[in-house]
């Protein structure tokens, strides 16, 4: 399993279908070993969620868009939201990926929760946005948020993703 590179990022994001699409800046965004990612919109939990073994009984908790202000700010105290990403994705059998937050969030005492990006999804992924800060995190619509990296994977799948969240938010 390798790292693409800044190199074979561009190449791909350029193809047919594209691996990273709807970015607002590809020369800005794509960076030596990841592509950054871009916040379209935040939203607070309202309920409570299930995880089971076979899904059977998984319940996703319904949620409420937090509306940017005038200026495209949003203040958040305290807590964990689901964000929703400007991007769509587009991954061949031959990669996955995984993201990381940008470390300016870090330093700001937030974080990403993510879940690996399995090779043959497509869609426009959701995230968790933990804010570990006592005073709170303002963040801006459009704010490149985290970095999602693409593996090479040693032997291309026979079978891609295909579970739930195929096509998610496209």
């Amino acid at each position: 399993m390798t790292l693409l590179s800044k190199n074979e990022l561009t190449e791909l994001i350029a193809g047919t279908p594209p691996l990273v699409e709807n970015m607002i800046d590809p020369n800005l965004q794509t960076q030596p070993n990841g592509v950054e990612m871009t916040l379209k919109q935040v939203e607070k939990l309202t309920g409570a969620g299930t995880v089971d073994y076979d899904n059977s009984k998984r319940v996703i908790p319904d949620s409420e868009v937090i509306e940017f202000d005038s200026e495209g700010w949003v203040t958040l105290p305290q807590g964990s939201y689901k964000i929703l990403l400007n991007e769509i994705v587009n991954i061949p059998k031959n990669l996955a990926a995984i993201a990381k937050p940008r470390s300016s969030l870090l330093r700001c005492g937030a974080t990403l929760e993510t879940a690996v990006w399995d090779a043959g999804y497509r869609g426009r992924s959701e995230c968790m946005l933990v804010v570990h800060n006592p005073a709170g995190f303002k963040v801006e619509k459009d704010a490149r948020v985290m970095q999602l990296l693409f593996y090479h994977l040693n032997t291309e799948v026979a079978e891609g993703y295909s579970g739930r969240y195929q096509n998610e938010n496209v």
